[in-house]
Order: C-alpha cells, then sequence, then structure tokens
C-alpha cells in the first residue's frame, strides 16, 4: 500500500470532467484506489462516487492505492491533482 497526501488546485474541485477524467485514469489499474477527504473514504475508481464526495478547491486529500501497480497508479493519480486536469 502507497499513499500520498496532496492539496487539490483545481479552481473547480473535482467537478464532473476531472473526476471522470480521474476515474477514467484510475480504471486502467488493477489496483485498489481510495481517496480520503477528511473522515470520508470514496472509491477512486468511481465517478459517482468522486463526485458524491464534493472534493473542492484547497482540500487536502490522501490518495491510496493497494495491489499490483500500486505505485504507478499513486504516481498518476498526484500528477493529474497537482496539474489541476489541465484546467
Amino acid at each position: 500500500m502507497v499513499s500520498k497526501k496532496i492539496t487539490v488546485t483545481n479552481t473547480q474541485g473535482f467537478h464532473m470532467r476531472p473526476a471522470m477524467t480521474f476515474a477514467t485514469e484510475m480504471g486502467k489499474f488493477p489496483c485498489a484506489v481510495s481517496i480520503v477527504n477528511g473522515t470520508s473514504t470514496t472509491d477512486g475508481k468511481s465517478l459517482m462516487n468522486i463526485i458524491a464526495a464534493c472534493i473542492k478547491c484547497g482540500t487536502e486529500i490522501e490518495i491510496i492505492c493497494d495491489g499490483e501497480q500500486e505505485q504507478e497508479a499513486l504516481d498518476k493519480a498526484v500528477g493529474l491533482v497537482e496539474s489541476g486536469f489541465g484546467e
């Protein structure tokens, strides 16, 4: 299991497009991906769960990857968030 805490910098947070991008990219990896937002844990491969988490700009989240290709998945997830999803 690998994890990293990161602050969401995208001005709109995890709205539909970033959430879809995140879920789609994480779905390419065989490991489990979770997003911890405060006391709530969300399935990082589920678009609806990510949207329901209401992750806003400035929120510190922890991304946790567990299983095969976990480090590659974490690196991709962190890269997406740090880039602001290209917005």
